[in-house]
């Protein structure tokens, strides 16, 4: 099945535009008439034909709509260090998407290795594996913000649990005996050299709990998939 993503549905039209519209009509070379499957990022699912095909877009005439498909009782946010090859941190938002993560946050630490990350090419990504593996909600991506500033942020939801991941400490509880089901939780993934003493007090006193992630020391991405998984293994 291939899946198409729009976010322009206007009454029972929707429109695929840019590289959507050119995957459907010049590289699938789908027709007047086909059937077609759409997602809006939202939790919709889309069943239509096409209506019209023109240069710069594809119009499908929606037939049917299942409202917020997949639909979860908890929020995932992972706050995470962007590695120094790229391709590292890419492979984690596909398969933190395929997983199911609700928002990512690129956070910027004392001993992180990138300071910048392309927005549009990340977004891009989160596009592809949410259609590649189904899904109808498409993970939400903020800016890349500073340590200090995420975890002092006043903004942050009152009633999520909060955990940051660490290796300074060999005894600390494992997320999977401290993480309840069916509620919010961010969790803060750290750069290869790991959080700095620091950025662990400041995170402590922001209502961060340590936690655990297994005896092994994991490779950022790495650890960012298995809090992802974790997470949505104990709301199964």
């Amino acid at each position: 099945m291939n899946l198409f993503y729009t976010t322009n549905i206007k009454g029972d039209f929707a429109i695929l535009e840019e590289e959507e519209a050119r995957h459907c009509s010049q590289v699938l070379r789908r027709k007047a008439g086909d059937a077609i499957q759409l997602v809006d990022g939202k939790g919709n699912w889309y069943e239509g034909a096409i209506d019209e095909i023109n240069k710069r877009e594809v119009v499908v005439k929606i037939e049917d709509v299942e409202q917020e498909k997949d639909k979860r009782d908890f929020k995932l946010h992972i706050a995470i260090a962007p590695t120094k090859n790229m391709d590292r941190i890419e492979w984690f938002l596909e398969k933190s998407t395929e997983l199911g993560i609700d928002e990512i946050t690129p956070i910027h630490c004392h001993h992180s290795e990138r300071g910048k990350i392309r927005q549009d090419r990340l977004e891009k990504i989160l596009v592809s594996a949410m259609k590649q593996s189904l899904r109808t909600y498409l993970p939400k991506l903020n800016q890349m913000t500073e340590f200090k500033d995420f975890t002092n942020n006043p903004t942050t939801p009152a009633a999520a649990f909060r955990y940051i991941a660490h290796c300074q400490d060999d005894n600390l509880p494992h997320l999977k005996d401290n993480c309840p089901k069916g509620q919010d939780v961010i969790i803060l993934v750290g750069p290869e050299g790991d959080f700095s003493k620091e950025e662990i007090e400041l995170a402590i006193a922001n209502g961060y709990q340590p936690i655990s992630l297994g005896k092994a020391r994991l490779r950022t991405e790495t650890a960012g998939i298995a809090a992802c998984h974790i997470v949505n293994l104990l709301n199964e």
